[in-house]
């Protein structure tokens, strides 16, 4: 088996005296798409950014491990991460109208990536951008170059993005929320178009989401994040099968099933809010919010081995979901 194109393993990132991220370790192989999951506030985007090395100014990241293509970025200088960073390494952020440059053309922005990487005429560059914008699904190419970010809808940004990110042909797509502010029709499309690219180009994609339907449309395997932890990781379908961590079988009732989820009843919920982590702290951090919380979930934290594959940080043995219900 080969190794996997990038590795996280005990990703730790603080600002001041908040720890965002706390051991967070996860994979991801050629080809493959893995997800990262959990609610707003749990470590998703930082963990993105860490590995990106685009951490805000007081930031600070340490780690067991983080490599890519079994090169340590730890130890990579920053000027060798910024030509990494858009060549080889390309990241779709969250909010494409502030992250494309309202003072630009949408193809001054793109040859720019080109130029930068691999050289060559600008000419070239604007012919490259035009074909990619003519394959993430943009009609008229070349007059949407000449446009600004503000000429253009929600959807077509989000395009430019993604379009953006494929010009020096990456190995690694790290994508942000990418359908976040889309409406249905078009999360829909943009998932398909990343699904249609990753099989066409053989991208390895990191999708970081909050939505469980599109965990469950595309990725190949999950890591399920709350309080900067993985709390839950596996192959997608063991996972959904038979989910171990609290706080994963609460994210999976919040989402209403048709057909089994009356008019009348209130959709699920998990109380509380996401915590702050001090320096300091011990035990589960999902514990305040957890109804099968107890004295032991604020001493050592097990991480166990469930069935089908995935593993789950919690002191609760495998399986006692369905013992809980057979009871």
């Amino acid at each position: 088996m080969s190794a996997p194109l990038l590795e996280v393993e005990e990703l730790r990132v603080a600002f001041g005296d908040t720890a965002a991220v706390r051991g967070a370790s996860f994979t991801v192989a050629r080809g493959e798409t893995h997800c990262v999951v959990g609610e707003s506030g749990c470590g998703k985007s930082v963990s993105a950014l860490a590995v990106m090395g685009l951490l805000a100014r007081g930031g600070r990241r340490a780690a067991g491990r983080l490599a890519f293509d079994g090169q340590d970025l730890l130890a990579l200088p920053e000027r060798a991460m910024a030509r990494l960073r858009g060549d080889r390494v390309a990241m779709i952020f969250q909010e494409p109208m502030t992250s494309l440059n309202p003072a630009y053309t949408v193809g001054s922005q793109m040859a720019e990536v080109f130029t930068r990487h691999r050289g060559g005429s600008r000419r070239a560059a604007l012919d490259r951008a035009a074909g990619l914008l003519a394959k993430v699904g943009i009609t008229a190419p070349g007059m949407r170059l000449g446009q600004f970010p503000h000429q253009l809808s929600g959807g077509l940004r989000q395009r430019v993005m993604i379009a953006m990110a494929l010009m020096c042909d990456p190995e690694l797509l790290i994508a942000d929320e990418p359908t976040t502010a889309l409406d249905v029709t078009v999360q829909a499309q943009i998932l398909r178009l990343l699904a249609e690219l990753q099989r066409e180009l053989g991208l390895a994609i990191l999708l970081i989401t909050h939505d469980l339907g599109i965990v469950a449309r595309v990725a190949h395997k999950v890591s399920v994040m709350y309080a900067g932890e993985v709390v839950e990781s596996g192959p997608t379908p063991a996972l959904f099968a038979a989910p171990s961590h609290p706080y994963t079988r609460g994210l999976l009732g919040c989402v209403p099933v048709p057909g089994k989820v009356r008019r009348d009843e209130a959709l699920g919920s998990i109380p509380g809010v996401v915590p702050r982590i001090r320096p300091g702290f011990q035990g589960c951090g999902f514990r305040d919010r957890c109804a099968h919380a107890a004295p032991a979930c604020e001493g050592a934290v097990p991480r166990q081995q469930a069935a089908g594959g995935h593993a789950y940080l919690c002191r609760l043995p495998p399986g006692w979901a369905e013992a809980e219900r057979a009871a």
